[in-house]
Order: structure tokens, then C-alpha cells, then sequence
């Protein structure tokens, strides 16, 4: 019997790369990281079908460093590099990732656009309470603060 792959959503930071695995109400999760930069999953879904896949990564990483959040709908696993620095894709092959490896669009962020090293699925319980409404930082309209004025620029 063959094994079924859910689908897999990725993301990465310059320290990490983010996996969400989609696969509602699963039971015995297994996540393996190896050094190398092998990461393996397997899990049950629903009516106990098995999930497996392996997934060779673009580059080495710290096995210590990755950490699993269960949730309702998905598994979030974090997933620190061995180095810091931009990984052009996600595996190290550069053939065309399997239909189920899909970019993680609400989670992406281009590499000059990182703002913050904060672990987007783990840090979220932590910080709850913390810098509630003190700065503006994150106000949608900061970028406004820059923009030049057109007017003045044009000499009307």
C-alpha cells in the first residue's frame, strides 16, 4: 500500500525555513531532521491513512533547532539552517518540486524585506501582551512617512 502525500506549504526567513503540513486530525506524528538537511514526516490522517514523505533540503541544518506546533488543521514545523542566508529553493534538486510543495504566500517574505527574526508560528502565544498599541512601528501606513512629496519634487 502505497503512502499519500498532504499537501505542504513553505516559507523561509535568512535562519529558517517554514513547513506547514496540511493534514487535519492527525494522529502519530513523526518529524525526523537530520544535519544534512533531510527532513522526514510521516503521520495517520483521517481513517488511519498513512502519510509519509522525505524531503531533501536546500542546505544543512540544525536538527536541535526544529520545532513542531500540532494544530487542529496542520502540523507547523520550523526549521533552523545551519547558516544564516537565502535559499534560491526549497530542495536541494533543481527539478520542479512535487505538486503537493506549494509556496506559503501569507508566510513569505523577500529576502530585503525581512523585518523581524520572530518565528511566525511560535511566537505568536508568547508575545500576546507585549508591545499592545506602545509604538506605531507596525502602523499599515508607516511606508507614507517616506514617500517624498510629489509636489514639491515637480517645482509646482
Amino acid at each position: 500500500m502505497s503512502s499519500r502525500h498532504p499537501e505542504v506549504l513553505w516559507a523561509q526567513r535568512s535562519d529558517k525555513v517554514y513547513l506547514t503540513v496540511a493534514l487535519p486530525d492527525a494522529k502519530d506524528i513523526n518529524i525526523k531532521c537530520e544535519p544534512q538537511g533531510l527532513f522526514t514526516f510521516s503521520a495517520l490522517g483521517l481513517q488511519d491513512q498513512r502519510f509519509h514523505f522525505t524531503l531533501p533540503l536546500y542546505g544543512p541544518i540544525v536538527p536541535d533547532g526544529c520545532k513542531t506546533k500540532v494544530g487542529l488543521r496542520n502540523i507547523l514545523c520550523s526549521i533552523q539552517k545551519e547558516q544564516k542566508g537565502w535559499w534560491k529553493r526549497l530542495l536541494k534538486s533543481e527539478e520542479k518540486p512535487a505538486p503537493y510543495i506549494k509556496v506559503d504566500w501569507n508566510k513569505w517574505c523577500d529576502e530585503d524585506g525581512e523585518e523581524s527574526s520572530s518565528d511566525l508560528a511560535f511566537d505568536d502565544d508568547d508575545d500576546e501582551d507585549a508591545d499592545v498599541g506602545e509604538d506605531d512601528e507596525s502602523s499599515d501606513d508607516e511606508g507614507m512617512l517616506y514617500l517624498p512629496d510629489l509636489e514639491k519634487a515637480r517645482g509646482n
